[in-house]
């Protein structure tokens, strides 16, 4: 077998394989107008009150921390202990390492030369709504940048509650405790 016959069975391949139709599909451009729907257009139209799963907004609260321009101070969501341990598991992995696992601003990024985050326990924060700290996580704030993109919201919220639970921890009495609790702290070995 020759050269010649290679070639001549390449190009029959080739040429069947290469039909215009397959390069030059039909499709319909974005708002062109068809004749396929009674309403003239190219595609179905979205149905009415339909939202992008990933946009469905829970209320103003929930998606800004804020209501009618003012922050909120209760948790749009409802306590339970499994929250705060995903709010847990985010903050070590997204807020510890500038503000420290404690919250008090003394975290690894610190150690190398970046700025002092304020600590949460500083009476200005602890007196802060709790929608304040939605927002910072959500816009940024100073050096902070937005974490909108890397927390999703409900996260952003177990966050801001694990936070005010670690004020509450820091900065709490033995009298704030219920009588039993304070009673089996008393008796503690010391």
């Amino acid at each position: 077998m020759n050269a010649s016959f290679y070639l001549s069975i390449f190009c029959v391949v080739g040429l069947v394989a290469c039909r215009r139709d397959m390069m030059n599909q039909p499709r319909a451009k974005p708002f062109s107008e068809s004749e396929f729907f009674k309403d003239g257009t190219n595609a179905r139209s979205l149905p009415r009150h339909t939202v992008a799963r990933e946009n469905a907004l829970e209320g103003e609260a929930f998606s800004t921390g804020l209501r009618n321009g003012v922050y909120v101070t209760q948790l749009p969501l409802k306590l339970t202990p499994e929250l705060l341990v995903r709010g847990r598991e985010r903050f070590d992995a997204f807020c510890s390492e500038c503000h420290g696992r404690l919250g008090d601003g003394q975290g690894v990024v610190v150690q190398r030369g970046f700025p002092l985050p304020p600590s949460y326990h500083l009476e200005r924060l602890r007196n802060a709504p709790l929608g304040h700290f939605f927002d910072v996580m959500t816009n940024g704030y100073g050096a902070m940048a937005s974490y909108a993109t890397q927390v999703e919201p409900r996260d952003r919220w177990a966050i801001a509650a694990y936070i005010r639970a670690l004020q509450l921890s820091q900065n709490s009495k033995p009298a704030d405790l219920p009588a039993d609790a304070r009673n089996k702290l008393e008796a503690a070995p010391k």
